[in-house]
């Protein structure tokens, strides 16, 4: 429903805003991409729907637990043969979805600059992190709900909120290495402008670096990665080709705005209260008959419990996603504005907006019910009308 809607708003005009950077033939590709980017995403949630409910029906997660149980491994190793034979088969189905989007959708649109090579890399290492991490990850989560009692779900939420802020130092420093290169930002204008801004809102980061963005797309971005005193500022190399030293700063200002008003500790926060909430609401139902009835299993199990639950949860899952979307709309308002205040530079903002939004071909004009329940970030257009409007001489 939201997705036919968001469609009929792509026959919408160019807003007035965009017209600078969205000429008729751009702009008629921008409605092109987004709408097959649509449809083809209506077509793969369809067919997953299908496929799950026959799956379902047809008893196939029971075959996966009794393939499981066949080993005769206690039941910590018997859930992580169940849960991760799951993760294969829904590898399985997207791994095509992958292939498709990236050779063809974004190969037309001329953002795929993705080899083969690198796309079975990219899977592989994927996997290995996917086994590496949450093999002992979800060990211990099953140890903890299988032998510790009516409050297991007190002390996974502790391990895994442990395990978030440990994240932060992690990814960036040992995962995202993995998949590309971090070059330090060389000596120049660029350099020197980012440092003294820094400098002068008495912000400390370990480095400024370039990453080889354009290894798997034209697409740009900027963002920051780490916490506390590990800080650093990254650049895709395809930003700094298409924007200005002025529209440059006003970008990295509103990610140092982020940390300035402190966004990324209140999501923390945020994502650990809900992962509580899932939790605690998970513990009623573990083991529950009806539950493993209605997905047409034999065998009651711990490891079976967290793979129903998430279904059972979705629900609730949406409306934390929706709330959640909508404090993270303010705080990136939050930022923009932080980033226009320091630098002074309303004018580069906006362009560097207008700049992304249309590099990257995105919509200009989603439906008002798409943003509300799936946007994170407000559409690119009301960033800008919200920037003129508190600094009308723009």
């Amino acid at each position: 429903m939201i997705e036919l809607l968001n469609l009929k708003n792509l026959k919408l005009k160019v807003p007035p805003e965009f017209q600078d950077v969205y000429d008729t033939e751009k702009f008629n590709q921008a409605q092109q991409y987004n709408r097959e980017n649509t449809v083809f995403g209506i077509i793969v949630s369809t067919v997953e729907t299908i496929l799950l409910i026959l799956f379902i029906v047809l008893g196939g997660f029971n075959l996966i637990d009794k393939f499981a149980r066949s080993f005769n491994f206690n039941e910590i190793i018997t859930g992580i043969i169940f849960i991760y034979s799951i993760i294969f088969l829904v590898g399985l189905f997207k791994l095509p979805v992958s292939i498709y989007s990236t050779f063809h959708i974004e190969q037309k649109y001329g953002f795929n600059r993705t080899s083969v090579k690198t796309f079975i890399l990219d899977n592989l290492k994927s996997l290995a992190l996917i086994i590496i991490i949450g093999v002992p990850v979800l060990s211990v989560v099953l140890l903890f709900f299988n032998y510790t009692g009516n409050f297991a779900w007190l002390y996974i939420w502790g391990f895994i909120s442990l395990f978030q802020i440990a994240m932060l130092y992690i990814a960036p420093n040992i995962i995202m290495p993995l998949f590309n290169k971090f070059i330090p930002l060389e000596e120049g204008e660029l350099k020197y402008s980012i440092e003294n801004y820094a400098r002068n809102q008495n912000f400390k980061i370990k480095g400024i670096f370039k990453m080889d963005g354009s290894k798997r797309s034209s697409k740009s971005n900027a963002f920051f990665t780490g916490i506390g005193n590990s800080i650093r500022i990254v650049l895709f190399d395809t930003l700094i080709e298409k924007h200005s030293t002025s529209e440059l700063l006003t970008v990295l200002a509103h990610e140092m705005g982020h940390f300035k008003l402190k966004h990324i500790y209140k999501q923390l926060a945020i994502s650990i209260l809900e992962t509580g909430l899932l939790l605690f609401i998970l513990s009623f139902f573990l083991k529950n008959p009806q539950l493993f009835d209605a997905f047409k299993m034999d065998h009651l199990s711990i490891y079976g419990s967290l793979v129903f639950f998430g279904f059972l949860y979705s629900p609730i899952s949406e409306f934390l996603g929706i709330a959640s979307n909508y404090i993270s709309r303010r705080f990136e308002f939050q930022a923009d504005h932080y980033s226009v205040k320091t630098t002074q530079e309303p004018q580069s903002f906006i362009n560097a907006l207008k700049k992304l939004g249309a590099d990257n071909l995105s919509n200009p004009n989603p439906h008002p019910l798409k943003v509300f329940i799936e946007y994170c970030h407000p559409p690119i257009l009301a960033r800008i009308r919200n920037v003129k409007n508190n600094y009308p001489q723009v």
